[in-house]
């Protein structure tokens, strides 16, 4: 908050401006360039979060989490490089074996994963956060198909691992006790429509 309320104040320096036609000298101060701050970054970051939003296909998303249970944990604090790497590849093939089978979707599906190791206790933590597309092309590629309803979403599960859905009015089912890691499942905000003439 300090870095914002001193931004462009003279708490900060600053240099003067001059005009060479009419003469014209004003003082202007020096900005934090601080990436919350409405005077400096603001208006990048609305231009930044608005050339993503046009990138995303005109289908819901979803939010998917893998976790690991505190023995494992333990072991990737010493071998991080390889257990994340684990993880991230299980993740990764858990979600499209799922997408994949046309008991839940039937379709070839892509997706955004991001590592966090520290839980709110900033204790080591690792897990991973997914960002799916609600459908993908179909497995031989001759068209499109999206999820059914989030009020008729299912979630499925795999050896090693298990999902937990959160979305309204979903079929859920209990994850097995001994699963090595644990997913949960959550709706994201519905993309705005893709412009006109993209090709997402």
């Amino acid at each position: 908050m300090s870095a914002i309320e001193l931004c462009r104040t003279a708490a900060l320096g600053g240099h003067t401006e001059a005009c060479a036609e009419c003469g014209l000298v004003r003082c202007a101060y020096n900005s934090r360039r601080h990436r919350h701050c409405p005077k400096c970054q603001g208006a990048a970051r609305a231009e930044w979060v608005a050339a993503r939003q046009a990138e995303l296909l005109p289908v819901p998303y979803f939010h998917v989490v893998f976790t690991v249970p505190a023995p494992v944990a333990e072991i990737a604090f010493q071998n991080k490089e390889t257990v994340y790497a684990i993880l991230f590849r299980t993740a990764a093939e858990t979600v499209r074996t799922i997408a994949a089978d046309p008991k839940h979707l039937g379709a070839g599906i892509g997706l955004v994963a991001v590592l966090h190791t520290w839980g709110q206790t900033l204790q080591h933590h690792p897990y991973v956060h997914c960002v799916v597309p609600g459908g993908g092309p179909s497995l031989d590629g001759t068209r499109w198909i999206a999820c059914r309803p989030a009020s008729s979403c299912r979630c499925g599960y795999s050896p090693g691992s298990s999902a937990g859905c959160s979305l309204p009015n979903s079929a859920r089912r209990s994850p097995p006790a001994s699963s090595a890691s644990s997913a949960r499942l959550r709706s994201l905000p519905n993309p705005p429509p893709s412009p006109a003439g993209s090709t997402n």
